[in-house]
């Protein structure tokens, strides 16, 4: 199945598969919204992001370059401009990532912290010469065993699994924001 979806790809004489995106100018690669904002501050067209990350996750590995064709003619400043956007815009999704995977580990470890008061808590209750005599004891120290692990559950479930996708994205976006980037213009 790889192989197939690499055929799809053009590659270079070195064997690096070429993602290409092409377009009539420069502007087309920048969010609408952004129409009146300096080029430093723009971000880029969400269409053009979900389709170079989801070229980055189906080529998997590979070594990769984008390519962007112009209809029109580009300068070097514009490329420049490009180049310097998408560094930056994969840089920021990193950060965004990074900050979302500490987080989600945050809330991991404040789980477990709850889980292990909570599984001391019921340990002493049942331990406690009130528990025999009180079925109302009884009930509520069983309760907290049972939210004992299911905190600690969540929270080893979190750490041990739920992290892995964002250190995929995060992955992905570096090597978008590292790859290099070759320019075409005056192509129709």
């Amino acid at each position: 199945m790889k192989k197939e979806i690499l055929e799809r790809y053009e590659h270079t004489d070195s064997g690096e598969v070429i993602i290409d995106i092409s377009t009539k100018k420069v502007e087309d690669l920048y969010s609408y919204f952004d129409k009146k904002s300096h080029f430093l501050k723009k971000d880029l067209n969400q269409d053009l992001v979900e389709y170079m990350i989801e070229s980055a996750n189906e080529i998997e590995q590979e070594r990769f370059i984008i390519r962007f064709n112009f209809e029109t003619e580009v300068d070097s400043e514009a490329t420049s401009r490009v180049t310097n956007s998408v560094n930056k815009f994969f840089t920021y999704l990193q950060e965004h990532e990074h900050r979302k995977m500490k987080e989600m580990l945050r809330k991991s470890i404040i789980l477990f912290v709850v889980g292990v008061v909570i599984a001391g808590t019921s340990v002493f209750m049942n331990q406690s010469e009130f528990m025999h005599k009180s079925i109302a004891f009884a009930v509520i120290a069983e309760g907290l065993t049972v939210a004992a692990w299911v905190s600690l559950w969540e929270s080893l479930a979190t750490f041990l699994i739920r992290w892995m996708p964002y250190k995929k994205k995060i992955s992905i976006y570096e090597r978008i924001g590292s790859a290099k980037i070759i320019f075409i213009s005056g192509i129709k």
